[in-house]
């Protein structure tokens, strides 16, 4: 399905005079050097974005060296490193740990490396560009499929009970995507209508380490063992993505004692989750494409080494068929240093929409069984 174009949003994306270096290369529209630093394969979804990355960037004529870190912090600094030894001309870093890759930021800063941040914002001034979606969006856009899904405005008396699971406190999108969930349901909350049985509604209590699976399931079985084993009904289970969503389906369905089925919500649009969504075990997931991401990265890099200015044009000129905003306001790397980012915004994929979303978009394919897998 195309989407219109979106040149601006709200006055929270409006744009801002901000000092951005130029950065011109010789190298430039085609012929140089990219190092990309991924986090992971454990999670499907870093699979498809370095994939991507890949590819975007050498059907372009670039050499790329792509990593993977194994969500090894030291590692993925090593990792750097050897990509700057290199001599890579620009570097795209989805960082494990956005706090933990200052020093070798400034090693590429002072190497006349330029790096754009990818999906995750790494809290260094040496970074010159954030490209992800609006994470916050991610978040709302889940907490209210529970809202018009339950019919809250008007529950009248009833009380539905949900139990959160967030992400990794070290992703820096982990805090945006629990918050914007959190935000749009509050007022349920505050009157009544939603009760966390367990009561664990800060970040810090409900926060998924690594995003691992196990460590959600675990979780699960313990609130379920602690708040539920009594016959207490669980309604909602809302989960920041899909890798824990998958750990909280399955110990709901090993561990809790109720009959109803639990609204569960998710994101990426992993395999196994689309599974589960195909077979009723999931409600919903938020996609994000990512390999629209990576077409964005390649046409911000490919202006960065040509030494163009970079601002909303960027978007009109790519004449991109999906939605992105140029947001000059909404990220910091550091107190009071705004850093301008390229913001995707995701979409809601239900069993209903999924064909429409999903396949006939050529992201996934679909079998005989009606059972999706990522195309290609």
């Amino acid at each position: 399905m195309k989407k219109k174009l979106v040149l601006a949003m709200a006055a929270a994306m409006a744009i801002t005079s901000c000092a951005v270096p130029a950065f011109a290369s010789d190298d430039a529209a085609g012929g140089g050097k990219i190092g990309i630093s991924m986090p992971t394969q454990s999670l499907e979804r870093w699979n498809r974005d370095g994939s991507y990355l890949e590819e975007q960037f050498k059907a372009a004529g670039y050499d790329v060296e792509l990593t993977y870190s194994d969500n090894e912090t030291d590692r993925q600094v090593n990792d750097i490193q050897n990509l700057i030894s290199d001599g890579v001309d620009l570097l795209v870093v989805a960082a494990i740990d956005g706090e933990a890759l200052n020093t070798v930021m400034d090693e590429a800063k002072d190497a006349g490396i330029p790096v754009i941040s990818y999906d995750r914002l790494i809290k260094s001034d040496a970074v010159s560009y954030y490209i992800s979606f609006d994470n916050y969006t991610v978040g709302t856009l889940q907490g209210q499929y529970v809202i018009d899904t339950l019919d809250l405005d008007n529950a009248g008396d009833k009380t539905y009970n949900i139990e959160f699971t967030a992400g990794d406190p070290a992703d820096n999108n982990a805090g945006y995507f629990f918050n914007g969930a959190y935000d749009t349901l509050k007022p349920y909350l505050d009157a009544g209508t939603l009760n966390v049985v367990s009561g664990q509604t800060d970040f810090d209590s409900v926060a998924t380490a690594q995003w691992d699976t196990q460590t959600a399931l675990e979780r699960m079985q313990n609130i379920l063992a602690s708040y539920y084993a009594d016959g207490t009904q669980l309604d909602v289970a809302l989960c920041s993505n899909d890798s824990t969503a998958l750990g909280v389906t399955q110990a709901i369905e090993s561990d809790y004692a109720g009959k109803n089925d639990v609204l569960i919500t998710g994101q990426d649009g992993d395999e196994a989750n689309l599974a589960n969504i195909v077979d009723g075990k999931q409600s919903m997931t938020v996609y994000k494409a990512v390999a629209n991401e990576a077409v964005v990265t390649l046409d911000l890099a490919e202006a960065m080494l040509k030494g163009d200015t970079i601002d909303e044009s960027l978007i009109k000129n790519s004449g991109w068929d999906f939605d992105c905003a140029y947001d000059t306001e909404s990220y910091e790397t550091s107190d009071g240093n705004k850093c301008p980012s390229f913001l995707l915004v995701p979409t809601v994929v239900t069993k209903d929409n999924m064909k429409e979303e999903l396949v006939d978009t050529g992201y996934y394919t679909q079998d005989d069984d009606g059972y999706l897998h990522p195309a290609g």
